[in-house]
C-alpha cells in the first residue's frame, strides 16, 4: 500500500505492506485522514513531547528517528477482521474510531507511535471495541471530523458550561473553530473569539462565534467584564461589604440570610469560562494577568516547550485551571451522532482535500492561518495539489 512517512522531519511517499489486523482488531481502508496540529508538531518537536509522554508512563510517543506513518484522525471502511472478533462491522460498513489499538495489555496511540501506523495510508488497523458506524446520510468529511470535534467535545464538558455562560475562546485554528461550534451548540448565549488572523475570524464567525475580535485592535476581555464578574479584588471585596450591610437591616443575623443564599447558589460568584486554544508559552500567563475574578481556564491548546506562569496571579483571583486531553469513548459516539443529527455543524472547518502526494505540500500550507484550517487526506486523489472547497 501506500503511505506517508515521517523520518527525520521528512514526510515521503513509500511503499508498506498492508497491515494484518490482530486479535479483535479490523483493517480499515482509508477514504479520508485529518491533518491535525499535533502533525505539524510532531514532524519537528516529537522528540520533546516523547520525552513528557514517557514521564506520563508513556514511552512509545514517536521518536525522530523512526519512521512513522501519522494520522489519528481516520475515517474508512471495514475491509477485513482479525482473529476473535465479534463481525457487527460487516465489510464495506463506513466507520470512525479512537484512534488507539492494543495488543496484549500494551496499548499504543494510532498515528502517533511507530508501534501503530495511522491514516496517512490507504490501509489502517483500528481496535474493534473502539469502531462505530457511521450514521447513514453523514458525509466523509464531516465523519472524518469526529476526532477533533470530540476533543472540542471533552473541553466544554470539563469546563462545566451552562447556557447562562460567557464563554472566550484564545485562538481560532481548528482546535478553537471546534470548541465555538459545540458551545454554540449547547446553547451558549455568549461566545467571544479572538484572533490575529482575518481569515481565523472569518471562519468563527462561520462556526457561530457571536463577537470576533482582533486582540491588537480589541480586547476580548473588555467584551467580558460586563456583569459577568469582578474585575479586580476591591470591586469583590466592596461587593462583599456592602451585602453585609444590607442584611444587617433583616431580622435574622447576617450570617444565617449569608448561608441560605449559599444553599440556593446566589453567592456563587459570576465567572467566564476561558479556552486557550494557542498553546504557544506566554498564554497562560498572560491569560491570569487578563482574566476576570474566578474565570474558569480550560487549557486545550498544547503548549510543547516549557513555559512559566505567576502562581500568585491566580492565587489572589482565585483562578480555576483545568487541563485537557482526548475524549472518553461515550464523548467520540456523543460527537459522532451530534454531526449526524446536525445539532453539531462543523462544516466550516474543512477546507480542502489533498492526496498522499501532497501532504507534505499541506503541511507547508497549514502553517499560514490565512489559507486553511482543515485538510483532510484521501488516499483516491493521485494530485500532489491542494483541492480547495
Amino acid at each position: 500500500m501506500k503511505a506517508v512517512a515521517l523520518t527525520k522531519g521528512r514526510l515521503e511517499v513509500t511503499e508498506l505492506p498492508i497491515p494484518r489486523p490482530g486479535a479483535r482488531q479490523l483493517l480499515v481502508a482509508v477514504k479520508r485522514c485529518g491533518i491535525c496540529g499535533s502533525d505539524l508538531h510532531a514532524r519537528h518537536q516529537g522528540d520533546e513531547l516523547a520525552d513528557v509522554l514517557k514521564l506520563c508512563g508513556y514511552p512509545r510517543y514517536l521518536r525522530s528517528d523512526q519512521s512513522v506513518v501519522l494520522g489519528h484522525e481516520i475515517y474508512g471502511e471495514v475491509l477485513d477482521h482479525g482473529p476473535w472478533t465479534s463481525k457487527r462491522l460487516k465489510p464495506g460498513t463506513p466507520v470512525v474510531s479512537v484512534p488507539l489499538v492494543r495488543r496484549g495489555r500494551q496499548v499504543d496511540g494510532i498515528g502517533l507511535s511507530a508501534h501503530a501506523p495511522g491514516g496517512y495510508a490507504e490501509h489502517v488497523v483500528v481496535q474493534e471495541a473502539l469502531t462505530l458506524p457511521v450514521p447513514s446520510g453523514l458525509s466523509p468529511d464531516i465523519a472524518a471530523l469526529t476526532e477533533p470535534m470530540a476533543v472540542a467535545w471533552h473541553a466544554v464538558n470539563r469546563g462545566e458550561v451552562t447556557r447562562k455562560d460567557v464563554a472566550i475562546v484564545l485562538g481560532c485554528g481548528p482546535v478553537g473553530l471546534a470548541v465555538i461550534a459545540v458551545l454554540k451548540s449547547r446553547g451558549v448565549a455568549t461566545v467571544i473569539a479572538s484572533d490575529y488572523s482575518p481569515g481565523r475570524r472569518a471562519l468563527a464567525q462561520k462556526c457561530g462565534a457571536d463577537h470576533v475580535v482582533d486582540p491588537a485592535v480589541y480586547s476580548p476581555w473588555q467584551q467580558a467584564s460586563t456583569g459577568h464578574g469582578f474585575k479586580n479584588m476591591p470591586e469583590e471585596y466592596n461587593a462583599g461589604i456592602d451585602a453585609i450591610e444590607g442584611m444587617t437591616k433583616l431580622p435574622l443575623p447576617w450570617w444565617t440570610t449569608w448561608r441560605a443564599l449559599d444553599t440556593i447558589g446566589a453567592t456563587r460568584p459570576k465567572r467566564p469560562l476561558v479556552f486557550e486554544c494557542v498553546g504557544v508559552p506566554g498564554m497562560l500567563d498572560g491569560i491570569l494577568t487578563k482574566a476576570l475574578l474566578h474565570a474558569c481556564i480550560v487549557v486545550v491548546g498544547v503548549c510543547m516547550g516549557a513555559d512559566a506562569i505567576r502562581p500568585a496571579l491566580a492565587v489572589n483571583k482565585e483562578l480555576d485551571l483545568r487541563f485537557v486531553v482526548g475524549y472518553t469513548p461515550l464523548e467520540f459516539r456523543d460527537t459522532l451522532h451530534a454531526l449526524a443529527d446536525g445539532t453539531l455543524d462543523a462544516s466550516p472547518l474543512v477546507t480542502g482535500h489533498v492526496g498522499l502526494a501532497g501532504v507534505n505540500t499541506a503541511f507547508t500550507t497549514l502553517a499560514d492561518p490565512e489559507t486553511h484550517a482543515k485538510i483532510l487526506i484521501d488516499p483516491a486523489l493521485a494530485s500532489d495539489q491542494i483541492r480547495t472547497l
